[in-house]
């Protein structure tokens, strides 16, 4: 691949939006990014719902690799993200929501499974995955995605199912 692989962080908080309180997952998870590799800016703070999908939109019209949401996964009456983000994908990627929530089981929050996040193909090149809003869910959710999100990026591109599988490689 060439170039940077780019990846924008998407939190739904109306809280946060509202500046009630600072977004704190948003920034865990442009740090984990950044270790892996990837060119990402500061996380876009938005009120969940349609400006969730405003965000994934300008995020796939921009060019960018992979998109990861926080928060609004969950159950409340406020919690769009997910029905949201469906529409904007083209093939959606079951597995890697139900390693997330499996894995969120396995590490003794059994509350994970209540998690609605989705993931999948926007457009035909960006991926794009639901995280759950807590610091300790996304911090977590990384170490799933870590291994998994290069590859994922070069198969988008072109890529065979062989070689380097970090975030430039494929």
């Amino acid at each position: 691949m060439d170039g940077a692989v780019r990846a924008t962080v998407v939190t739904a908080s109306d809280r946060a939006a509202a500046g009630t309180y600072a977004d704190r997952a948003g920034p865990v998870l442009v740090e984990g990014l950044r270790q892996l590799g990837f060119d990402v800016g500061d996380a876009v703070v938005v009120p969940d719902g349609d400006p969730v999908a405003d965000a994934i939109t300008a995020a796939v019209a921009d060019g960018v690799d992979v998109v990861l949401t926080t928060g609004g996964t969950g159950i409340g009456p406020a919690d769009r993200t997910p029905e949201v983000t469906r529409p904007l994908l083209t093939r959606e990627l079951p597995g890697v929501a139900e390693a997330l929530r499996a894995d969120g089981v396995r590490r003794g929050v059994p509350t994970a499974v209540l998690s609605r996040g989705l993931a999948g193909v926007a457009g035909a090149r960006t991926l794009v995955v639901n995280l759950p809003g807590s610091v300790g869910g996304c911090r977590d959710a990384l170490e799933v995605l870590g291994p998994v999100l290069g590859h994922a990026v070069s198969q988008l591109h072109g890529g065979d199912h062989g070689g380097d599988h970090g975030p430039t490689g494929g």
